[in-house]
């Protein structure tokens, strides 16, 4: 029999009420290796009491001693290192070399969280008036929700989860219905530290569930990672609702390569931006500007290069691309790239067709000649798609990328200071790159998307995220 995916709250593994299960199929064959039964609105207010029954002992945990956890649990990730990542693959499709490098992203972030005794100081002034000091102290927010996507079944819980915690707040996720066997697995491992019973807490569903978590009383904050879509009714239900919200959204990362770029170094570094996790990232580069002269001999290396990537199941030793998550999505990529080609894109990479197998796969797939008129530049795709721009000069090419509504994520290709320095200042984007393919910012710095790729006002990661997850109170203080 198909195992079921339990629930975790308060402290247990919870097999769920709920009658109907969803089968979670591995990408690589379209075979179920699991089912999830969708969390009953009255399991999700057992897990959400459960956090706030915890909160008031979690809250009062001296810092050291909650840092003390988070030690014990980076070191139980380390332990579980390849179980981990072959989870990640087994769930997502993602290549064991992506898989393994996103639990390495995962655990740096709980690095950064051990440093909650520095992280958590506050800030104080001496005879601010005469007779006079003040003091700013910071306290944990309450219970916050974590809802994740499921392109980093592992690293972006981890994003989330040991700051809140070692901020003191107590915390229930509720992962993607496509990947949710990693974050149970993170529950178990932080039990194993010794986290207290009810601090963390696993739920499962769509829509319905994050509705009742958006909409709950008990619940203060929310942390979202997904769709611009989605991103946006998640900000503004939560917001509604009286809760301080983080909501990542989607992409469309453009990449400039001016016409003084080392191509030999440029197009590997383009080709894993574009293809690498088949291209179901929001970091992904799916927009090559091919600035001045060089348009030609870019897309020329780019389809040579793409061509000779080989796409197969995440596990085989050798495989450079994986599946798309769903048959679905599949289907959906496929029709985007017809279309794009239908209205005049010049399509120099076909992946539509990558075998018979009954798994999920796509190969990549190139379109020259796009416009910001197709919808195709328009729309965040999530698949293994890269679509090339003209431009004649670096103005034009900034003026381009600056005509999305997106703003996650840019990059210049060139060996100018001048052209890396005008890119800097006049790109809408949050995380910039220069000849770097994917320019994610280490867990101590901010994850600074811009524009639809974010609503909120403190980011995830870095010194934003322990932000995010206080409440500062200032002290004025006078002596008689």
């Amino acid at each position: 029999m198909t195992e079921r995916v339990p629930s975790y709250i308060a402290g247990r593994v919870r097999e769920s009420a709920a009658a109907e299960a969803h089968p979670i199929p591995d990408p690589a064959t379209g075979q179920p290796i699991a089912e999830l039964p969708y969390s009953t609105t009255q399991e999700i207010d057992e897990a959400v009491a459960a956090a706030r029954a915890a909160f008031p002992g979690w809250a009062d945990t001296p810092v050291p001693d909650r840092a003390q956890v988070l030690f014990r649990f980076k070191a139980l990730l380390e332990d579980a290192f390849e179980e981990l990542a072959a989870l990640v693959t087994q769930e997502n499709g993602k290549t064991l070399d992506e898989a393994r490098g996103e639990v390495r992203r995962g655990i740096e972030v709980v690095d950064f969280a051990c440093g909650a005794p520095t992280l958590l100081m506050g800030s104080a002034i001496d005879q601010i008036a005469n007779g006079i000091d003040e003091r700013l102290i910071r306290f944990p927010v309450g219970v916050v929700a974590g809802i994740t996507p499921f392109n980093f079944p592992n690293m972006v819980p981890l994003w989330m989860i040991p700051t809140a915690l070692a901020c003191g707040n107590t915390f229930v996720l509720k992962p993607s219905q496509q990947t949710p066997l990693s974050a149970v697995r993170l529950a178990e491992l932080l039990g194993r530290a010794g986290l207290p019973e009810g601090v963390f807490n696993v739920v499962h569903g769509a829509e319905e569930a994050v509705t009742r978590l958006l909409e709950h009383p008990q619940v203060d904050a929310v942390s979202f990672v997904g769709s611009a879509r989605v991103a946006r009714i998640v900000y503004t239900t939560g917001a509604a609702n009286g809760k301080r919200v983080q909501a990542l959204g989607g992409a469309k990362n453009h990449l400039l390569v001016m016409d003084d770029a080392d191509l030999e170094a440029t197009v590997p570094a383009l080709v894993a931006s574009a293809f690498g996790n088949a291209g179901q990232r929001c970091l992904a580069g799916s927009v090559a500007v091919g600035v001045g002269r060089i348009g030609d001999v870019l897309v020329e290396e780019l389809a040579s290069q793409a061509s000779a990537l080989k796409v197969g199941p995440g596990a085989e030793p050798g495989t450079d691309m994986g599946p798309v998550i769903r048959a679905e999505r599949k289907q959906a990529i496929a029709r985007q790239v017809g279309g794009a080609a239908d209205v005049g894109a010049t399509l120099v990479a076909d992946g539509r067709d990558a075998g018979d197998s009954d798994g999920f796969f796509l190969g990549p797939s190139i379109l020259d000649h796009v416009t910001p008129d197709m919808e195709v530049w328009r729309t965040e795709l999530f698949g293994p798609v890269l679509s090339v721009v003209r431009a004649r000069d670096v103005d034009e090419a900034i003026a381009t990328a600056n005509r999305s509504s997106y703003g996650n994520m840019a990059s210049i290709f060139t060996t100018s200071g001048k052209n890396a320095r005008e890119f800097r200042r006049r790109i809408q984007a949050g995380m910039l790159g220069v000849n770097i393919g994917v320019a994610a910012p280490m867990a101590f710095l901010p994850f600074t998307g811009w524009k639809d790729s974010f609503l909120g006002d403190l980011h995830a990661t870095g010194t934003d995220s322990i932000r995010f997850y206080t409440k500062q109170k200032v002290v004025t203080q006078r002596w008689f």
